[in-house]
């Protein structure tokens, strides 16, 4: 230890400790006690287990002190009770920020825990000034403590010193967590796993790395609940003593062609055609796997995160008809497992916090009385036995209102009810399937209204958004302030549409001679709270603390893209994302199938279309969100006819107040651009914001052509037919923006369980139909190059038998070629020198005068990959097409094989 550190350390110990140990000089480790009391001093935490077993004698209790740098004074120090969890994982924050910000003389901080206060809550005190200073925080518990330490570090991180004040706070709803669809295996299947998204995560489910990494960020944005749902998961997570034959082995994967649409209520995922081929992701026995789920929940609670397991019913999936086990809640030996099963649940795993059933989806013609008497003969005598079993065991238990009446609840559930270990939960859809729509949706006030003063956890469904990241704060602080206080425990977020799990969308590639290019693996791929993190963060914080200001997102986004102009950043991200609730809360698809912005698109029965697009009449038809003051387009036109002006927010009103949105959002891009390398985080959460702008030009032109066409048809007024024109080709052209965008950095098509399969490129084919339907003339804009680039003309290219043209209007350079057959062999090459090696994107601007979508050969130095082109709206609108390829430093070989018939007019290239 350095000898000026030393003397500090001699100093505190003469005045305050009995006793010093010199544990390893040579690692700078020094024990002092007090009272018995160890103290460690070091670089590192070090548990004094660990160091001097002989001291074991005198230790009543741990506690670790982290000296920040061996050279810092001793008042750089975090001293609290190590307790290996939530205090830990706080203090440990601490100490990477005090490290971050070794320019300053950092104050002694004390941890504590005072049991005074609200559950979850903590004060932040400063002590003293200058070289004597010290910050104390103080929990409530150790949650408490945990939470008032991230507070404090990130302070630290974000404002230094002078940035920490006095503070008191607690937790504005008492639970804050995740709605997470699991995923199992093929046998044991989650609602969604009729998806991309969950075919993609099975093997994520079971990757303790996952998480780990999924619980830490869960606790720093302030969440301390997950719920983790599926259809019927005791074969995958339990071994019944009377059923021992029904647990299974491995982890399972259908490898067979799926449909695209599967019953809503999840049936048929279990067919002999899904079973019959399957692949083995993992080999793990039961036991293996309950060691597996046992550890995800210790690590849970070490970060102050609980976890409950939320099912279906009726479900029996992976039993395979043994024992005579069936669907049906007459059946005896059903009934008798799954109470058996509810027990070894909650026996298995001591860190379970609580267990969730739904009596819908799969019970029917049951009345609702015999739905709970089921339920309750099941669910709740499996949890009473466990209980008798485990005489300090408490349970949460969450019924959910799906499909099931409060009075039969309350009545069939009285046991439970009534028990002192079981705290009985109510649970209802807030907000329906879109929690980014109405930030007072008002759904719950007939629920409230039945079950009296009985606790509520609110499930918030983001049924929305999956692709783009999001991020509004005011939005989601207006939602988390308008739910109510009476009866609300809290929340838990998540989509019925989605896995959260790892992303496994995007296309950009990674640089040559790296790990993620040497071996390429699903594990390598960022979760998607990662990708997301904006967005999670701002439930989660804002579910603790809607009073956060929006300076600290601000600073927030500056510690994380400080190359950026933050306060731009925060403001264009809100634009662009508030499109989400604008637009749903004018055209109200209350359930997942019915409506899902991202795509225009529900499952065809609600759409009123073949493909389930949302076509113009369907915007004319469809009527707004309840809770809002959206005027529908039929009622605003009638009493527009009759000379009457109806309160409320017309249609026209809407439409505007979403183009502001996005040409803000736009505006303020062209501010960021130029700080954001190619393929940095920055550049796809711009990038993602484009795309957000674009389909919200798209829904702003489509609302007003929609109240036009409504107009025209009450008036016949050739004027309104106009509009309808202009708005129809506006908004053409706003989503072959929009789709281009997005189709150049994420995989399309994708397939989803609620509403099929989205395909942005097929989509514009509708988008097209509009104009079919209101009867006008297909003249989609074309769009402009995008600035910044190298612009390489086509007739500027090497090729053979090349046909050169200049009679369509809005190309650039002196003409552009002609290729005239999907199978026209011929390819154009241009010579690109980029000035250093890296990530570019090679923008094509082309015209397709004919044919659908076609896959072009490109090859970037030899390497070929294929480039989809696809219809652009007529042979006179020019649209572009990305890919983003890697380029070396120097001269690069750029060449394209069309196969389809087209205009090309160039290629830009954008680093």
């Amino acid at each position: 230890m350095p000898a000026a550190n030393a003397r500090l350390w001699q100093n505190f110990a003469t005045t305050h400790l009995d006793a010093v140990f010199n544990v390893n000089a040579s690692a700078s480790c020094w024990v002092y006690v007090k009272e018995g009391i160890p103290l460690v001093a070091g670089r590192c935490a070090v548990h004094l287990s660990f160091m001097c077993p002989s001291l074991h004698a005198t230790v009543r209790r741990t506690l670790s002190l982290l000296v920040i740098g061996l050279a810092t004074p001793l008042t750089a120090a975090v001293i609290f009770e190590a307790d290996g969890g939530p205090v830990s994982f706080g203090a440990a924050e601490i100490s990477a920020a005090l490290e971050s910000r070794r320019d300053e003389t950092a104050p002694r901080v004390m941890l504590s825990v005072t049991g005074a206060g609200a559950p979850e809550s903590f004060r932040i005190r400063i002590i003293g000034s200058g070289a004597a200073r010290e910050i104390r925080v103080e929990g409530a518990d150790a949650p408490g403590v945990m939470y008032g330490a991230l507070e404090l570090a990130e302070t630290l991180r974000l404002s230094g010193l002078d940035g920490v004040r006095d503070l008191d706070r607690a937790p504005h709803l008492a639970e804050r967590g995740v709605k997470f669809n699991l995923p199992l295996d093929a046998r044991s299947p989650s609602y969604s796993d009729a998806s991309d998204s969950a075919q993609r995560n099975i093997a994520t489910v079971w990757d303790i790395s996952f998480w780990h990494e999924f619980i830490d960020r869960l606790a720093r944005d302030r969440y301390n609940l997950v719920s983790l749902w599926n259809l019927h998961p005791f074969p995958s997570l339990v071994r019944v003593p009377e059923y021992p034959d029904i647990a299974l082995a491995d982890v399972q994967r259908s490898t067979a062609p799926w449909q695209e649409h599967y019953a809503l209520q999840a049936t048929g995922l279990d067919t002999p055609e899904i079973l019959g081929q399957v692949e083995t992701l993992r080999r793990l026995s039961i036991d293996e796997k309950i060691s597996f789920w046992r550890e995800v929940m210790r690590y849970g609670r070490s970060r102050n995160v609980k976890f409950y397991v939320v099912t279906w019913n009726i479900f029996t999936n992976g039993i395979d008809g043994k024992h005579g086990i069936t669907p049906d809640r007459q059946n005896a030996t059903t009934a008798d497992y799954f109470r058996r099963s509810v027990r070894e649940l909650v026996l298995t795993y001591p860190d379970l916090a609580g267990l969730g059933l739904t009596t819908g989806e799969f019970m029917p013609g049951a009345t609702a009385p015999e739905k709970e008497d089921w339920a309750f003969r099941t669910y709740g005598q499996g949890v009473l036995d466990a209980l008798a079993l485990q005489p300090q065991r408490k349970i949460t238990f969450i019924h959910r209102q799906h499909e099931a009446g409060a009075a039969e609840i309350r009545k069939s559930f009285a046991p439970l009810l009534a028990h002192p270990r079981v705290d009985f939960v109510f649970s209802f859809k807030y907000a329906e399937a879109h929690a980014l729509a109405a930030p007072q949706p008002r759904f719950h006030q007939k629920f409230v209204a039945d079950i009296g003063d009985a606790p509520v956890l609110w499930t918030l469904r983001n049924d929305d958004n999956y692709i783009f990241r999001w991020g509004a704060p005011d939005f989601v602080r207006a939602f988390v302030r308008g739910i109510p206080a009476a009866n609300t425990r809290g929340f838990y977020y998540g989509s019925d549409q989605w896995i959260w799990g790892r992303e496994f969308l995007d296309l950009t590639p990674p640089a040559p001679d790296t790990a993620a290019a040497r071996t390429p693996s699903a594990q390598a791929r960022p979760l998607e709270l990662a990708k997301h993190d904006y967005h999670w963060l701002l439930w989660g914080r804002l579910g603790y603390d809607p009073d956060l200001p929006d300076d600290r997102f601000i600073a927030l986004l500056h510690e994380k893209f400080p190359a950026t102009d933050a306060r731009v950043l925060f403001a264009a991200w809100q634009d662009a994302s508030m499109i989400y609730p604008l637009t749903t809360a004018f055209h109200w698809g209350a359930l997942d199938f019915q409506w899902y912005i991202e795509g225009c698109r529900s499952r065809a029965e609600f759409a009123l279309t073949p493909t389930g697009f949302h076509d113009i009449n369907r915007f004319i038809s469809l009527r707004p969100h309840p809770a809002t003051d959206n005027l529908s387009i039929p009622d605003f036109v009638a009493a527009t006819r009759a000379g009457k002006t109806l309160a409320g927010t017309t249609p026209p009103e809407v439409a505007g107040r979403i183009q502001a949105h996005a040409d803000r959002a736009l505006t303020a891009l062209e501010r960021l651009a130029s700080t954001a390398p190619l393929g940095s985080e920055l550049w796809h959460t711009l990038e993602d914001i484009r795309a957000m702008a674009h389909l919200g030009h798209y829904y702003a032109h489509k609302i007003r052509a929609a109240t036009a066409l409504a107009q025209f048809r009450s008036t016949l007024d050739r004027a309104q037919h106009a509009i309808v024109a202009a708005q129809l080709n506006q908004a053409a052209c706003a989503w072959r923006t929009y789709a281009a965008t997005a189709v150049s950095r994420y995989a399309n098509p994708l397939w989803t369980n609620r509403v099929g399969i989205v395909d942005w490129r097929r989509t514009f084919a509708s988008v097209l139909y509009d104009l079919t339907i209101a009867d006008v003339a297909a003249d989609v804009p074309s769009l402009a190059p995008t600035p910044g680039g190298t612009v390489l003309e086509a007739e500027d290219a090497t090729g053979e038998r090349l046909a050169f043209g200049n009679t369509m209007p809005g190309f650039t350079g002196r003409g552009y070629l002609d290729f005239d057959h999907t199978k026209d062999p011929r390819s154009v090459t241009w010579t690109f020198n980029a000035r250093e090696a890296g990530l570019h994107v090679l923008e094509f601007r082309y015209a397709m005068r004919r044919g659908e979508t076609s896959p072009a050969t490109l090859a970037v130095n030899g390497a070929t990959s294929e480039l989809m082109l696809w219809p652009t709206g007529g042979a006179k609108s020019w649209m572009w097409d990305r890919k983003v390829v890697f380029l070396r430093r120097g001269e690069n070989k750029i060449a394209l094989q069309p196969g389809a018939v087209i205009s090309l007019d160039h290629l830009n290239v954008l680093r």
